[in-house]
């Protein structure tokens, strides 16, 4: 059965991105190489994992992780990626405010959900057919579908930093028990994939 796969860069203290989100700032108040220098300064050295974070049948997002705009849709913004966004695939993206969708080169349509994180994913299963489903962030949104015991797998890319406040993956949605499926170390980030394991997994621990 297809997969419900949450991918995610932290630092070594969990934190996968800032507060104070700004156009200029995409992460908020946290450098961006502290998370991103492996995939943009050594891609080829991480080409396997770059190409597994958007192999998807289908992608869910917050409205964060699509971009800065608060409140209703008062400008045309289209993501952060330019007319081609890497994703080639639908991607269901959480909002309290409906917008039309939006179609890009290659093949990503922008879709926005207004009724929730079920009804985005019942979308996204539905779009993504025999092919998985990634929760592609941000953290708020990623915590939100492990509360929800909504998924199935973890692809975290961990680089070595300590940033030491922002927003942390697995705040306040515990416990859980994890079963590690793989791992690769390259030169600036470690990548570890796990299994969620069921709640009464995590209860008997």
């Amino acid at each position: 059965m297809p997969a419900v796969v949450a991918t995610m860069s932290l630092s070594l203290d969990g934190i996968g991105a800032g507060v104070h989100q700004t156009e200029e700032r995409p992460f908020g108040e946290v450098p961006e190489d502290a998370l991103h220098r492996w995939m943009f300064e050594t891609p080829d050295e991480n080409r396997p994992e770059i190409d597994a974070i958007v192999d998807a049948g289908a992608f869910i997002m917050g409205r964060h992780m699509f971009g800065p705009v608060r409140g209703a849709w008062d400008r045309d913004w289209r993501g952060w990626w330019g007319p081609n966004p890497p994703y080639h695939a639908p991607v269901f993206v959480l909002t309290h405010y409906p917008r039309a969708s939006i179609e890009m080169e290659g093949g990503t349509t922008f879709h926005f959900v207004t009724d929730g994180i079920h009804a985005a994913l019942d979308r996204a299963r539905n779009a993504a057919g025999d092919r998985d489903v990634h929760v592609a962030g941000g953290v708020s949104t990623t915590n939100a579908y492990l509360a929800a015991g909504l998924v199935d797998e973890l692809a975290l890319q961990i680089s070595p930093s300590i940033i030491g406040g922002g927003l942390r993956l697995f705040d306040g949605i515990g416990p859980y028990r994890l079963e590690q499926i793989s791992g690769r170390t390259t030169s600036l980030v470690t990548h570890v994939r796990y299994r969620v394991l069921p709640a009464e997994a995590a209860d008997s621990a």
